[in-house]
């Protein structure tokens, strides 16, 4: 069975859209999202973020059969700069789809990260890529054994999110959230505004204020 291609039906974010989600951690869009868009939290990035860094970019999915990492090689081919690949491995602990050539191959041609609900290898050489970040749920030494079997470009579930290519991903050391292409612009205010908002609070507190303070909460009352 061959890898399938697919196309986007919708078109891509534009990039001054995706650079302003770069303010917005992912803590505050799975907020606004109300729990429907991050992932599984056992799937983790391989290496710590630097402070105030976010994986943030356009989703090129991919669906590995078992034990097949063809349509990695696809989405590689697929991605352009800037892109994140989210592959979806059905979550098995047993078999690499992403190593050191293939993620390096990746790098080079300035795909932001991969996101892989499954396993990856080659862990201690993707830690010192500073500027490409691999999230991952496993990590073990052995590859895939077939290369022919999956698709690329054609919705997924990933962690438990339903996933379509041309989506919004965030990552960071919170976790991973997938935003809906269509829901990309609606939301980008809202984030934008609760940044501001916890700015303010943060504010507060440093000056002495304290947690019930500055956010209203109702007091305790004594036991009857």
């Amino acid at each position: 069975m061959p890898t399938y291609r697919g196309l986007p039906t919708v078109p891509r974010l534009p990039a001054e859209l995706i650079e302003q989600w770069r303010r917005v951690p992912s803590a505050v869009a799975a907020d606004q999202l109300q729990g429907r868009g991050h992932v599984d939290p056992a799937i983790r990035p391989l290496r710590a973020f630097d402070a105030g860094a976010t994986l943030v970019g356009s989703v090129v999915t991919a669906w590995c059969e078992p034990g097949d990492y063809g349509p990695v090689h696809h989405a590689i081919a697929a991605a352009e700069a800037g892109d994140v690949i989210a592959v979806a491995a059905g979550g098995r602990p047993d078999s690499a789809v992403i190593g050191e050539l293939l993620g390096g191959a990746a790098r080079r041609k300035g795909i932001a990260g991969l996101v892989v609900d499954g396993a990856v290898r080659d862990v201690a050489m993707i830690r010192s890529w500073s500027d490409f970040h691999v999230f991952s749920r496993f990590v073990t030494p052995r590859g895939p054994t077939t290369m022919e079997r999956g698709s690329v470009n054609e919705p997924i579930v990933l962690g438990g999110v339903a996933v379509s290519p041309a989506d919004l991903v965030i990552g960071d050391e919170d976790g991973l959230v997938f935003v809906p292409n269509h829901l990309a612009g609606v939301l980008l205010p809202a984030c934008l505004a609760r940044v501001a908002a916890e700015e303010g609070w943060q504010a507060q507190l440093d000056a002495g204020r304290t947690t019930l303070e500055v956010f209203s909460v109702p007091p305790a009352a004594p036991r009857p």
